[in-house]
């Protein structure tokens, strides 16, 4: 791999100006290099999906070039997307598209589909209770909205006991900080950089990552702190140094009493970044002991996903005073949910609120369901199971791949930073889309983040097999070795 690293800069030199102000002209240049340098007659030969038992439904609709003009005349150009195919169809851990071809989904629809597309148990609830009733506001009683907040509910530690519904992660977090300045009489707000906590006005200025912000009045009383980054944070894997730079935050920043601290426990879009140890635990000491409260974003990491655990938060013994949760809380349903002490709830009782979605009895079924397809298919101990083998063979193809700079993350949660030079942990933006690219062309779909794009974001449904992981690493493993 170094030695096309080499080469490849040596082959863009004399452009090396132009690649700096056009990204995609890199991409391409890059792309033609390899073909240059890659003789094919010593190609492997690609490696094979692992069989799977569905046949799609013939697809009679309009083609990806159709629907492609359609996006780009009627829909927002903030809308991107990662490729021009078509996913026409899903199950489980596969997608297809127009044609029938079938793609192993490693990204879940952004961390969502959690138990599988289309999962028939989920399916099956949904359609009984739309055929019953399809909506409702909370303003009417109902049984589905109760039976699920009980079910939720129990999954908490600690007092953890009253839920709020509503429709979107971003939703969520708006609420939670809401209800932190309610109850804590304070207003200053504390999150990581490198965060990602949605795109609402509000959670804009809890997000501390450029790329998701616009040049707009954001984030009034938002103070953002060093991100307890193992690997490219400045006190390394020591927890209790970042927790430093927070308790100097409180007593520089503030008025020396907050409302609340946000974080998630492995960064999502920042790029599957695991906090350093034991830093929770010496962030909420100090967080409560300026009357703060602490908030954990289980957005992307609950339900079991890191494997050791249901939720993020405990892989670091901690108990947060409210948890927001999204995504994979329905499987792909507009759901979303805050849940805190019975307390902290009590000071939303101060006005009427509502909303007018959240809970609706569809999503409420099937958030409902996905907690029993979770426990009857026992999907925390193989996101363990399969987590663990994945990282075996992700760190084993890092030593034999100069470009993966770092292998991180746990359970079906996980993340692997392409770099140019290993010491000085140079962004590897431009070869992570063309490697992308490739891996879509061997059939394997992957999610990308980090500031710079170069981090493979590894988050795949919950049902993502041992076969299927060795599938992904071989296609990476092939795609990398023809670099």
């Amino acid at each position: 791999m170094g030695g096309i690293v080499k080469y490849v800069r040596r082959w863009l030199a004399p452009n090396s100006m132009m690649m700096l102000s056009s990204p995609a002209l890199l991409t391409r240049r890059l792309s033609l290099a390899v073909e240059e340098s890659s003789p094919s007659s010593t190609a492997a030969a690609p490696p094979q999906m692992p069989p799977f038992d569905h046949t799609p439904q013939p697809y009679t609709g309009p083609r990806a070039d159709e629907i492609l003009a359609k996006r780009k005349k009627f829909l927002n150009p903030a809308m991107f997307l990662y490729y021009k195919k078509h996913a026409m169809e899903g199950k489980m851990q596969y997608l297809y598209d127009e044609n029938g071809r079938r793609y192993l989904d490693a990204f879940a629809g952004i961390v969502t589909v959690s138990v599988g597309h289309c999962h028939p148990t989920v399916v099956d609830a949904v359609v009984q209770q739309t055929r019953l009733l399809q909506h409702t506001t909370t303003i009417y009683l109902h049984h589905a909205i109760a039976e699920y907040a009980e079910a939720l509910a129990q999954r908490m530690p600690g007092n953890l006991k009253v839920v709020y519904f509503v429709n979107s992660g971003s939703e969520a977090n708006d609420m939670a900080m809401m209800m932190a300045r309610l109850y804590t009489g304070s207003f200053d707000v504390i999150a990581l950089r490198n965060a990602y906590h949605g795109m609402s006005p509000a959670t804009m200025g809890l997000t501390a990552h450029s790329t998701w912000k616009y040049n707009v009045a954001q984030g009034f009383g938002v103070h953002h702190v060093l991100n307890p980054d193992p690997y490219r944070g400045p006190f390394g894997a020591d927890g209790n140094l970042y927790a430093n730079d927070l308790a100097n935050l409180v007593e520089s920043a503030t008025p020396g009493r907050i409302a609340g601290f946000f974080h998630e426990t492995i960064q999502g879009v920042g790029g599957a970044v695991e906090l350093a140890p034991g830093y929770l635990a010496a962030a909420y000491d100090i967080v409560r002991k300026a009357g703060g409260l602490c908030i954990a974003d289980e957005v992307q990491t609950g339900f079991g996903r890191t494997g050791s655990h249901f939720w993020g938060f405990q892989t670091q013994g901690v108990t947060p005073d409210i948890v927001t949760l999204a995504k994979g809380i329905g499987n792909g349903l507009p759901l979303a949910a805050v849940v805190t002490t019975p307390e902290i709830a009590a000071v939303m009782a101060q006005r009427l609120h509502f909303n007018t979605y959240g809970g609706n009895p569809m999503c409420s079924a099937a958030g409902h369901a996905v907690l029993k397809v979770l426990d009857s298919e026992q999907r925390q101990q193989h996101c363990a199971s399969v987590g663990n083998h994945l990282l075996h063979r992700l760190r084993a193809l890092q030593d034999k791949h100069a470009l993966i700079g770092n292998v991180r993350g746990r359970g079906l949660m996980l993340g692997v930073e392409l770099v140019t030079d290993r010491q000085a942990k140079t962004p590897a933006k431009a070869e992570a889309a063309l490697l992308m690219e490739h891996l879509k062309d061997l059939g394997v779909l992957v999610g990308k983040g980090g500031l710079y794009s170069n981090v493979f974001r590894i988050k795949p449904p919950m049902c993502f097999s041992m076969q299927d992981a060795d599938f992904l690493v071989d296609a990476m493993d092939h795609v990398m070795s023809k670099l």
